[in-house]
């Protein structure tokens, strides 16, 4: 086997309605629902804005991931940020999370599979967390685009347990390929 890149690097859930997630020692994904004793486990929507719109859409936002790299970049601009403070799942390095297009799928570890459906959108709760935060992950590019630099979210189409260093594999989808979008 060839030198591994990309990787989880930690994994977090939490059963209540916070912020953060705690890190623990393994994460359990079931299909079509998400992450096991989750807040946001299910067939729809969980994030309270989204319920309060319309309670029966989809839930595209299953599994929220973020690079490290990331949190990287956060604390050498002042902030302390660590896996799960940001609300994320499952916490990877060495992938660049935010290129993938629309509806790859990430195998992860022995049997688990994720498909990519969208960017997270970030909100002032990240603001609440650390002030100054929410400029740092959503800002605009020079031509005035706006840049959204929270993470991607995912639902879950193969099952199975999640362990910091498992490794990620990458299935792109069929051309043409599909920029993310904010879900």
């Amino acid at each position: 086997m060839g030198v591994v890149t990309a990787h989880v690097t930690a994994v977090s859930r939490n059963e209540e309605y916070s912020f953060t997630k705690p890190v623990r020692d393994s994460i359990r994904l079931l299909a079509g629902l998400g992450v096991e004793g989750d807040v946001h486990q299910g067939v729809t929507v969980k994030h309270r804005s989204r319920v309060a719109r319309d309670p029966s859409q989809a839930n595209l936002r299953q599994v929220h991931l973020i690079h490290a790299e990331l949190h990287d970049e956060l604390r050498a601009a002042g902030f302390d940020v660590t896996p799960g403070a940001i609300g994320e799942n499952i916490t990877t390095r060495g992938l660049d999370l935010l290129g993938l297009p629309t509806g790859t799928l990430l195998h992860i570890g022995d049997a688990a599979v994720v498909e990519v459906t969208g960017l997270r959108n970030p909100c002032k709760q990240i603001d609440d967390y650390r002030t100054g935060l929410l400029k740092q992950v959503l800002g605009k590019d020079t031509d005035g685009n706006v840049v959204r630099r929270a993470g991607i979210m995912a639902v879950v189409r193969t099952g199975g347990d999640v362990r910091p260093g498992d490794e990620i594999r990458v299935e792109l989808p069929a051309e043409p390929h599909a920029p993310l979008q904010p879900v």
